[in-house]
């Protein structure tokens, strides 16, 4: 079986881990579809976790990254819901509320919690970045996509001066040229 190209190996993922039938993928789960791939489709199913984990996120799946992050089950729900931003402005507000768990769990002292923002933030500029990168999707939106992924990347990099460098961001004449038809009220 040879010439299986990435949405092949993407449908493969998906088909094998809607055949486990789980409700949420730990490290073990991600193992055993990584396994299934490699029987299924021999060398060419050779694939690393990191991806297995993001195709099943951006399928909407909940993926728990490591024990330690399970046990703080009480705001995973939170986070799975975090990383749906289909516009600049969801973006923003998805940020916000990392960074306001983020700040939260690290003020109560919860390591892991706050590690666990920081991996749901990754994720998503992973995710924005996928987009970004997919020639089959409308240039407007990976222009969007690519803008989210910088958003991510800054954050990630400078938390606390993240929110005054996206003020001015978005009062730049490129933001604005680029993004002006995109953007409502949401400051107002």
């Amino acid at each position: 079986m040879s010439g299986h190209g990435p949405e092949t190996k993407k449908q493969a993922i998906l088909e094998i881990a809607k055949g486990l039938g789980l409700e949420k993928f730990t490290p073990a789960e991600v193992e055993q579809i990584r396994r299934q791939m490699i029987a299924k489709l021999g060398a060419s199913g050779k694939t690393s976790a990191d991806y297995i984990g993001e195709i099943l996120a951006g399928a909407g799946m909940r993926v728990v990254l490591s024990v330690e992050a399970d046990t703080e089950g009480q705001y995973e729900e939170e986070f799975h819901d975090l990383l749906h931003f289909a516009t600049l402005e969801e973006a923003e507000i998805c940020l916000m509320r990392l960074d306001e768990l983020w700040r939260k769990f690290r003020s109560e002292g919860q390591r892991s919690a706050a590690e666990r923002v920081l991996e749901v933030a990754r994720l998503g500029r992973r995710r924005a970045e996928m987009i970004a990168r997919n020639p089959r999707v409308e240039a407007h939106k990976r222009d969007q996509k690519q803008e989210i992924l910088e958003w991510f990347r800054i954050w990630l990099e400078t938390p606390d001066s993240f929110f005054d460098w996206l003020d001015l961001r978005k009062q730049s004449p490129e933001y604005l040229r680029r993004f002006g038809q995109d953007i409502s009220t949401i400051d107002e």
